[in-house]
């Protein structure tokens, strides 16, 4: 009895989360094709079934895997949740470790955003209010994709990052202590060079115009993100004095499997984030 009224509990919720979105899929998003990638990795778009008079805000999810795994259609349910909610959001793949380093990622998640920016308003988005999140991984090469000047991303258009148990805010810190080797793609991904691992931190280029933070720690997540973000809250500070972050009694993928009911509190408190920081007009 009980099993029985939790499916019904998940088939209404699924019913309901179809019933308030749209799915667009497998779209491209890459200028040119790289002849080093086999399959181009493409984007979903979730769109609110309810028609808007103004445009909607836009978020953008790049999932996480440890930079080697992962792919985008494991967050239907987050895409439609957010979608039925008024929020528009773009789930793209990229390609994963060892086939990509984290600047081929980076690059990878910085056309995502130049995409966006350039045909969102097609789908009703307001193109000048551009959220970025991610979970673990995620976290990290979308925040690295908006603070790094390198990747030409005007911070000034992203209206805000919202970082999901990230990790990787501070690699430089955590490769100095455990240099990268073949294990889990390490070597491949971040490279021997001391250098580049400054390169992939983002703690490294916050400054007075990096966009507004909303993040989310588990307490019972890895040490090396309870570092990691811990380090990067405290250099934070001094340019955003007010951001507190928002721990959970959660291990590390709960922490985004949680977007997958409707009914989370998350929801809520993004779209509040959104609401205090979309200044700018359609």
């Amino acid at each position: 009895m009980r099993f029985s009224f939790f499916v019904i509990v998940l088939l209404n919720a699924f019913l309901l989360v179809n019933c308030g979105s749209k799915k667009n899929t497998d779209i491209s998003y890459l200028n040119s094709t790289d002849k080093n990638i086999a399959k181009p990795p493409q984007l979903n778009v979730f769109v609110p079934r309810k028609s808007s008079v103004t445009a909607v805000p836009v978020l953008i999810f790049v999932h996480g895997g440890n930079w080697n795994s992962g792919r985008k259609g494991t967050y239907d349910l987050l895409g439609r949740n957010f979608a039925s909610k008024g929020v528009i959001t773009v789930i793209p793949d990229y390609t994963l470790s060892p086939k990509a380093s984290y600047d081929d990622m980076t690059r990878q998640i910085v056309s995502v955003i130049q995409w966006t920016k350039k045909n969102i308003s097609q789908y009703n988005g307001n193109p000048n209010s551009i959220y970025i999140t991610g979970h673990s991984a995620g976290g990290h090469l979308g925040a690295l994709a908006v603070m790094n000047p390198k990747y030409g991303i005007d911070s000034s258009t992203i209206a805000g990052i919202i970082l999901n148990d990230a990790a990787g805010l501070d690699m430089k810190n955590y490769l100095e202590g455990n240099p990268p080797t073949e294990k889990d793609d390490y070597l491949a991904t971040w490279t021997s060079n001391p250098e580049q691992w400054k390169d992939a931190s983002p703690i490294y280029f916050l400054n007075k115009n990096t966009p507004p933070f909303l993040i989310y720690v588990g307490d019972k997540t890895y040490n090396s993100i309870k570092i990691a973000n811990s380090r990067f809250i405290t250099a934070l500070q001094p340019f955003q004095p007010d951001v507190t972050p928002i721990r959970l009694n959660k291990k590390h993928v709960p922490m985004v499997l949680q977007y997958f009911s409707p009914w989370s509190n998350r929801f809520y408190e993004i779209i509040a984030f959104m609401k205090l920081h979309n200044k700018k007009k359609p």
